[in-house]
C-alpha cells in the first residue's frame, strides 16, 4: 500500500528550501574559464573510479583547476562561508551535493580535459556504458593515497557538470514529521547512495522522475535488495550502478535493507 500526504505549508517551505540556491553560477565555458582563472590549467593524476575495479586502480591525468580555486572566482573570496553545501548539476539529470567542510580538506579538482590529449570521456563499468562525455566539467578527487577517497568510489565524482550552486538544505522532505527517530539513519543513507539520481519527495536528483517513496513500496523487501545490489540481476540493460560496491558484503546489505525498511514507512508526500 502506498501512503499518500499533501505537505503542510511550513513544511512545504522547508522542502522548496533545498530547490532554491543561495548562489548559482552557471559554469562558463573553458576559455572563458581559463580568462577569468588567469594561470594556466594543472594537471592532477588521480585513480578514476569509474574504471577501477577492486583493487586495481586506474590512474589518469586530468586538466583543470583545484576546485577552491574555480569556486573563488565564480562566487567570491569568501564562498566557503556563504553555505554549507556545493551542490554540482550535471548535464542528464544528476545533482551531487557535498559539504563545503570536504573542499577545505581534501583535494578536488574541476577539470576539463585529459591530460595526454585523448578524448575527454570515460567508461563507466558500474553502469555498462562506454565512451560517456565527461564535459563541460568533471569533479575529480586527489584519492592516491586517501584510503577513505577510494573506498567511496564514483559516488562524488559528477561529471558533465553545467553548473554549481552554494546551498543551505533542509530535510524535511526527507524527516517529515512523526517519522520515528529509527528510520533517521535510512534517511541518510539514502542521502548518500541515492539521492544523487533519484527523488525522494521532491527532495534529490532528476535522472529518473519518479518518486523512490512510491517506487520502493512496489517491491518486497528480498526483491528490493537484490535490486540494490545488484540491478542487473533485476532489471536488464539498467545502467544503476550496484550499492558501494567497495563496501564489505554485510555492509552492503545492513545498507539496503535499511533503505528498505525507511522508503516503505515514509509517506508519498505531494
Amino acid at each position: 500500500m502506498c501512503l499518500r500526504f499533501t505537505l503542510p505549508g511550513a513544511v512545504l517551505g522547508l522542502a522548496l528550501l533545498a530547490l532554491s540556491p543561495l548562489h548559482a553560477a552557471e559554469m562558463p565555458p573553458v576559455d572563458d574559464l581559463q580568462a577569468r582563472m588567469g594561470a594556466p590549467a594543472g594537471t592532477v593524476t588521480v585513480y578514476e573510479p569509474h574504471l577501477s575495479v577492486g583493487d586495481e586502480h586506474v590512474a589518469v591525468d586530468y586538466v583543470g583547476y583545484p576546485a577552491v580555486d574555480v569556486m573563488e572566482r565564480l562566487f567570491g573570496p569568501d564562498w566557503q562561508g556563504e553555505a554549507e553545501t556545493v551542490e554540482f548539476r550535471a548535464l542528464d539529470g544528476y545533482v551531487s551535493r557535498i559539504a563545503v567542510e570536504r573542499f577545505m580538506t581534501e583535494g578536488a579538482f574541476i577539470v576539463f580535459a585529459r591530460g595526454d590529449g585523448s578524448p575527454f570521456t570515460v567508461d563507466n563499468l558500474a553502469q555498462n556504458e562506454s565512451d560517456v562525455p565527461l564535459g563541460p566539467y568533471y569533479l575529480a578527487w586527489d584519492n592516491i593515497g586517501n584510503p577513505a577517497l577510494l573506498a567511496e568510489g564514483a559516488r562524488n565524482w559528477p561529471y558533465q557538470v553545467a553548473e554549481v550552486n552554494l546551498v543551505t538544505l533542509s530535510d524535511a522532505a526527507l524527516l517529515p514529521e512523526g517519522l520515528d527517530a529509527r528510520f533517521h539513519e535510512g534517511a541518510a543513507l539514502a542521502k548518500t547512495h541515492c539521492l544523487s539520481c533519484h527523488l525522494v519527495n521532491g527532495y534529490g536528483g532528476e535522472k529518473f522522475e519518479a518518486n523512490l517513496a512510491e517506487v520502493a513500496k512496489v517491491y518486497e523487501e528480498a526483491e528490493f535488495i537484490r535490486l540494490v545490489l545488484a540491478p542487473l540481476s533485476v532489471l536488464e540493460e539498467t545502467t544503476m550502478p550496484p550499492l558501494a560496491p567497495r563496501l564489505d558484503e554485510p555492509d552492503r546489505e545492513r545498507i539496503a535493507k535499511a533503505l528498505f525498511e525507511y522508503l516503505n514507512v515514509l509517506p508519498v508526500l505531494e
